[in-house]
């Protein structure tokens, strides 16, 4: 079987799941997303998404490792390119729609409300003035997330009214959206539920060690935690609200004891959790693979 990885250059998870692959008898090769090439031609009634270099011809899989930074058009060319190689055949992990909705943190917010999945109360406006009533309404303390971005970057706790005006602002300036959270007190500590098809992988405990953030990528502890049973019906809920199939669910408890779902990663890292719980996170990913791609019987035929 042949499976491509989008992923960074030099990724540690492509690595693994190269590793985890070639035990199995699979080719894994590794794609960046601005290699990413489309053709479309009339005259020969054809359509294909691939790359410069020739690593998606053919493939049985793709795994989307990350989604990074880049122009709306560069991205939104990207999640059609993702959509199209889904409807050509490929089996992707996870699902473009689900990346979709996992890397718009608005998106997803809303789309877990809908299902009813309790979330902080959180407010998305453009303006600074707007902002600033957000900011009085929720409390005057409010952690400020850009609504694209993952592992705790550029995410601001503001608490100061002057702060939080020269904040909005230099967002504002910048032509970025405003999304604004209740800051919760999680007593330092949040907890990470890995999926996998409604299936629990593993979970973790994150704290923090030298802010409010408790991301492993901002300096962050991992401790061993296994989630409950109400803990994995809230990720499986969660889960299934953003169409995730491989998703890892941070859930969070305020100071009255309310459980809670702060975000949902559909690109998630796995090195801590693995380490911690003693489990080859990247077999269980080919092996899923394996399963739903239709490649095994070629891989070992």
């Amino acid at each position: 079987m042949r499976i491509a990885v989008l992923c960074n250059s030099g990724s540690w998870y492509l690595t693994d799941l190269q590793r985890a692959a070639s035990r199995r008898g699979h080719e894994c090769r590794g794609v960046r997303f601005p290699q990413l090439l489309a053709s479309i031609s009339t005259a020969e009634s054809r359509e294909t998404v691939g790359d410069a270099a020739g690593e998606l011809d053919g493939v049985d899989a793709v795994i989307v490792r990350t989604m990074p930074p880049g122009s709306l058009e560069q991205v939104v060319f990207r999640m059609n390119a993702l959509a199209r190689l889904e409807q050509l055949g490929v089996h992707l992990l996870n699902p473009p729609r689900s990346i979709e909705c996992a890397v718009d943190k608005y998106l997803t917010t809303a789309k877990l409300h809908t299902a009813g999945v309790p979330v902080p109360e959180t407010i998305v406006c453009e303006g600074s003035d707007e902002a600033m009533r957000a900011f009085d309404r929720l409390g005057g303390d409010v952690v400020v997330k850009p609504i694209f971005g993952a592992e705790g970057r550029g995410i601001l706790r503001v608490d100061d009214p002057e702060l939080a005006l020269r904040t909005f602002r230099t967002i504002e300036r910048l032509q970025a959206v405003l999304y604004l959270q209740e800051f919760i007190d999680h007593g330092g500590f949040d907890d990470r539920v890995l999926l996998l098809e409604g299936e629990v992988i593993g979970g973790m405990r994150r704290r923090a060690r030298e802010d409010f953030r408790t991301n492993i990528s901002q300096h962050g502890l991992a401790e061993a935690w296994s989630p409950d049973d109400r803990d994995i019906g809230l990720a499986r809920r969660a889960a299934t609200a953003t169409g995730a199939v491989l998703a890892g669910v941070d859930l969070i408890t305020d100071a009255e004891g309310r459980r809670m779902v702060l975000e949902i990663n559909a690109v998630p890292g796995w090195r801590a959790l693995a380490r911690i719980n003693s489990i080859d996170v990247a077999d269980r990913l080919i092996t899923w693979i394996e399963a739903h791609a239709g490649g095994a019987a070629r891989a070992t035929g």
